[in-house]
């Protein structure tokens, strides 16, 4: 009876494999990928460049607009005049314009927007700029006046900036619905995989050619690399795999995107050190760095020497990176000349970016070479934010500063830098007020000079946007001192994706059948095992729960980090990051924190995220839909795998069979799931072709569609278990063959086979369940590597994000989970193994 079960259950899995082939669903968007998800899409609320590349020129618009040379150009706005003290500008607004909920653009639109930038309790990061305004009044309907408090020649420009975005008055939740003018409108939002706009049909200027566009979000080298050969993304910005750009150079289907950007790498210095505060130090520090060297290591060739903080491709641009050259005998004469000849040591800070951390290795050679002994010390970027940009508690460290036009954040007394020079204050004050280009084109230049003979930092080099297209996609992007992704005229030959699909609505089990299915399991439970029992394990399930609760919470009140510093950015204003943290309700005391998200559990409610702002509770179970069928499935494959691999090893005991399952199985241990995975996505996505690299379309899109993205991951999961439950099935039956009973009941005349599955094999499921209780949480929450790999949006790559960003409620709401599914596990297990033995019933 055993073996018929388990052979139509191996005939069902590989009849359901052959089913899940031929489900192949088509591309629907173009396909774009981005290594950083946003935690809002709300430009006008963070700093992050995420949100740009998501939200500027697709959803929002601002008055104005830069091009690749760094001019500005209406957009909103028609045009503008300035008043001759320069206080004064007037804006003509584009007509017929209406945002995407079909309300009109207008005066009263601008004149809420930029108010609203610079309201008290405003969030916007470049709201100490825009604070210049000192009035905003509409002259008409498509008429605005601003008035400024002094004159600013960048005033413009700094409309230009996602920050200063045009938003409806009537917008309520723009983080999670944005709402704008563009050519795209927003369509959804999967949290920690994807965000879907859709083609505004009412777009005031020429409408996109594509339909809809996906962005999707590949932090993981492996994955981006895997994802462009397998063809599943059609233009991948911000490629986090430079050393694989070779490769796909030899694909005649891709081609390869590399251009100056406004990013500059820099080796910070923190001038409040003693050491650090004197040139000479600086100085030698500056010319003991090999630019060439690092861009090679760090960059496999990609970048631009610089030799002050601005960025190559500007008309203002000058080289001075004959200022600091290489040349380690004179930083040595200049560090001796300083009185540091042997004695300084410092420590390097770096974040998490693959270019820091090689950087940062190359950067500590060099340093040792002229006899500074460095410290290296890596950080996620919550500590990052913390430790070095909040409370500048570092010596050095290396960071991408991305913004354009930032060169100001040097005249700022609590940036993290700590320079200070009244020559290089002067010149920005002068700029502030001059118009003329040629004159500005000078005090650029002048500014350049400045920092580079201060030595403010070493200057390493201009970090390009590399990227990978497919080779059909044409005017997908255009390179705007901005960080916007401009898609409006982008065309994919033959057109976008592979055809729209219909989407199929996922099947859910109503609310109350569940609840009734519940209530109907545990009074069979009562009846079958008797209450006392059941009441005994339910009562140790709910206290384990309580008590993981509290350590939980208490755990994570002394994670270092600010949650609103790392959702902000670097680059905002201390005054939005207060701001920020009586919006998220940071304060207050520990216990009462407690009890107010206890509590919430109770009800269903898990708390707001601090990073997505929306409840945490529709995310977690996002995510478990996709992790729980995930370790379901994978925990199956490894059932019908190992459990008969393990009874024919002990039925054929000592034979090659078994010799040979027992090998195959010390490799299926041995061999890591991530290998394995990397193996598959070769094979089956990149050389076949069988299946997609990575991704999920989500349940809606039909179970079919759903159930083939899981295929590998399922097989990377399942295999290493299997091997497992391959090697305890086979010791258990040994141990029960072995024993008395059965003995006797082969010597009444039971055949071997008889007596194997009436005996022995109910008795060695004991251990085999105990294995699979552990595997069941194991796999939903130990599988994020693998969700990395594949880029899936899973719960145990969710925690992980929500460890880096601080986002404490999140964590504590994905940590109950994992303490739910373990605890439930283990009481499922003891229900098992309770009707497995009646013995057990009845044990103290």
């Amino acid at each position: 009876m055993a073996r018929r079960v388990i052979r139509d259950l191996i005939r069902l899995a590989l009849a359901g494999l052959a089913v899940l082939i031929a489900c192949a669903a088509p591309a629907a968007t173009l396909r774009v990928a981005i290594p950083l998800e946003p935690l809002i899409l709300d430009p006008t609320a963070g700093a992050a460049i995420a949100i740009d590349e998501v939200t500027y020129h697709s959803i929002f618009e601002g008055l104005t607009t830069l091009a690749a040379d760094g001019g500005v150009h209406p957009l909103l706005a028609t045009g503008w005049t300035v008043s001759v003290d320069g206080l004064r500008y007037d804006f003509r607004l584009r007509p017929g314009v209406r945002f995407h909920d079909g309300e009109p653009f207008d005066a009263h639109a601008v004149v809420f927007s930029l108010l609203r930038a610079i309201a008290p309790g405003s969030t916007n990061a470049q709201r100490d700029a825009l604070a210049n305004i000192a009035g905003v009044e509409a002259l008409g309907p498509l008429d605005v006046r601003v008035t400024l408090k002094t004159p600013d020649a960048d005033f413009l420009r700094l409309l230009s900036y996602g920050d200063a975005v045009i938003v409806p008055p009537q917008a309520h939740d723009l983080a999670t619905w944005p709402v704008g003018t563009g050519p795209f409108r927003f369509a959804g939002w999967r949290r920690g995989s994807s965000v879907t706009l859709v083609r505004n049909p009412a777009y005031w200027g020429a409408p996109a050619y594509v339909s809809a566009v996906s962005f999707r979000f590949i932090a993981d080298p492996n994955a981006a690399f895997a994802a462009m050969r397998a063809h599943d993304i059609d233009l991948f910005l911000d490629y986090p795999a430079p050393e694989t750009l070779g490769q796909l150079r030899a694909d005649p289907s891709l081609r390869i995107i590399s251009a100056p950007s406004e990013s500059e790498v820099i080796l910070a210095f923190n001038q409040r050190r003693p050491a650090l505060a004197d040139i000479r130090v600086r100085r030698a520090i500056a010319m003991a760095l090999d630019r060439r060297a690092i861009i090679a290591g760090a960059m496999y060739g990609y970048g631009t020497p610089i030799g002050s903080h601005f960025p190559p491709q500007s008309p203002d641009y000058l080289d001075l990176t004959a200022l600091s050259p290489h040349d380690p005998a004179a930083a040595r004469a200049l560090l001796a000349q300083a009185g540091h000849a042997h004695d300084l040591a410092f420590t390097l800070d770096l974040p998490p970016s693959a270019y820091a951390r090689r950087s940062g290795e190359i950067v500590a050679a060099e340093l040792g070479a002229i006899g500074i002994n460095v410290t290296i010390r890596t950080l996620d970027w919550a500590r990052w934010l913390d430790q070095v940009l909040k409370r500048h508690d570092f010596d050095l460290t290396i960071v991408n500063h991305a913004e354009p036009f930032d060169y100001d954040i040097y005249r700022r007394p609590d940036y993290y830098f700590g320079y200070r020079s009244a020559r290089f204050d002067t010149l920005l004050a002068s700029l502030k007020h001059t118009t003329d280009p040629a004159q500005r084109h000078a005090l650029l230049q002048q500014v350049q000079r400045v920092l580079a003979e201060d030595a403010a930092n070493g200057f390493l080099f201009q970090m390009p946007r590399l990227g990978v297209e497919d080779a059909r996609l044409h005017g997908a992007w255009i390179n705007t001192p901005n960080q916007a992704i401009d898609l409006a005229q982008a065309e994919l030959a033959g057109g976008a994706g592979e055809g729209d699909r219909a989407l199929s609505p996922a099947t859910r089990l109503p609310g109350i059948v569940l609840a009734a299915c519940l209530t109907a399991g545990l009074g069979w439970l009562i009846y079958a095992l008797g209450w006392r029992f059941v009441l005994r394990r339910l009562t140790v399930l709910l206290l384990t729960l309580l008590a993981a609760s509290v350590l939980i919470f208490a755990l994570l009140q002394i994670v270092p980090g600010d949650p609103a510093l790392a959702m902000m950015g670097p680059d905002a204003s201390p005054a939005a990051v207060a701001a920020l943290h009586d919006q998220l309700g940071l304060g207050g005391f520990a216990t009462a924190r407690y009890g107010h998200w206890l509590g919430g559990m109770l009800r269903g409610d898990f708390g707001t995220s601090y990073a997505y702002r929306v409840p945490v509770g529709p995310i977690l179970a996002e995510r478990l839909a996709l992790s729980l069928p995930l370790a379901l499935l994978a925990t199956l494959l490894s059932i019908l795998i190992g459990v008969p691999a393990g009874v024919l090893a002990a039925r054929q005991r000592g034979s090659w069979l078994d010799r040979g399952i027992g090998a195959v199985a010390k490799v299926g241990i041995a061999v890591p799931s991530f290998w394995l995975a990397l193996l598959l996505i070769l094979l089956f996505a990149v050389r076949l072709g069988c299946f997609a690299a990575g991704g999920f379309p989500g349940w809606d899109a039909g179970i079919g569609a759903g159930l083939k993205a899981l295929v590998l991951p399922i097989v990377a999961l399942g295999l290493p278990q299997a091997a497992i439950l391959a090697r305890v099935m086979r010791a258990a039956l040994l141990d029960q063959l072995g024993e008395e009973h059965l003995r006797a009941a082969r010597a009444r005349g039971l055949s071997r086979d008889a007596a194997l599955w009436r005996h022995a094999f109910p008795n060695a499921l004991g251990p085999v369940l105990t294995v699979l209780g552990l595997q069941i949480p194991f796999l939903v929450a130990g599988a994020a590597i693998i969700e990395a790999i594949f880029f899936l949006p899973g719960l145990g790559r969710l925690t992980i994000q929500a460890i880096g960003q601080r986002d404490l409620i999140m964590v504590q709401g994905a940590a109950m989970l994992f303490v739910t599914i373990t605890v439930v596990s283990s009481f499922a297990i003891d229900i098992a193994q309770a009707a497995r033995d009646p013995r057990l019933r009845d044990a103290r």
